[in-house]
């Protein structure tokens, strides 16, 4: 009887270290993201190496230091961006995770860094898509860069029109009133 409840308990344990091993190598994706690329590399010690994405809309760059610390650096005004010149950036000692807007503009830099606490950094980095439609409480998308930018344009514009009708109409009046004065006097 005792071995056939010690039989019972080991595999009760084998089932326990299987389900918690699976779970740690299985990362929770959500559904809507499709995995585009996985890249490995290796980076040295205070050295950059330097991706370029093209791929349109909403990524999801996913970053997992497998030796050492690999740091994750990117942005859309520069196709080499460091620690000193960067939009987003992930610095964790374990996997890091940056979220790219599909209103950057492409192509996106995507710079990885050896951190210099280790000699050598292994990294896999998983790019997705995100297809999640954003649900915009206020209506229609409340922050747009590029209308924002459009209509800031328009209206600096009229602004500047309106300015120089102004500015005309004080120099003509101006000049007829300089003209009476010499006039009168």
């Amino acid at each position: 009887m005792a071995a056939h409840w010690r039989r019972i308990l080991i595999i009760f344990v084998a089932a326990q270290v299987l389900f918690v091993v699976n779970t740690f190598e299985e990362e929770d994706v959500p559904e809507e993201w499709i995995l585009l690329h996985v890249v490995q590399g290796q980076i040295g010690a205070g050295n950059y190496s330097y991706l370029r994405l093209n791929h349109e809309g909403k990524i999801v760059l996913q970053m997992r230091s497998l030796k050492g610390d690999a740091d994750l650096y990117v942005s859309d005004m520069t196709l080499h961006p460091s620690f000193d010149e960067y939009e987003l950036q992930s610095v964790t000692c374990g996997q890091d995770v940056v979220h790219v807007p599909a209103h950057f503009r492409r192509p996106v830099g995507i710079g990885i860094y050896g951190h210099p606490s280790h000699l050598e950094s292994e990294f896999e980095m998983k790019v997705y898509y995100d297809r999640t439609v954003v649900q915009y409480p206020f209506g229609e998308a409340s922050y747009n860069p590029e209308e924002m930018e459009a209509s800031q344009k328009y209206s600096q514009s009229t602004e500047d029109e309106s300015q120089d009708e102004e500015s005309v109409f004080w120099t003509i009046l101006i000049g007829i009133l300089k003209l009476i004065l010499e006039i009168l006097f």
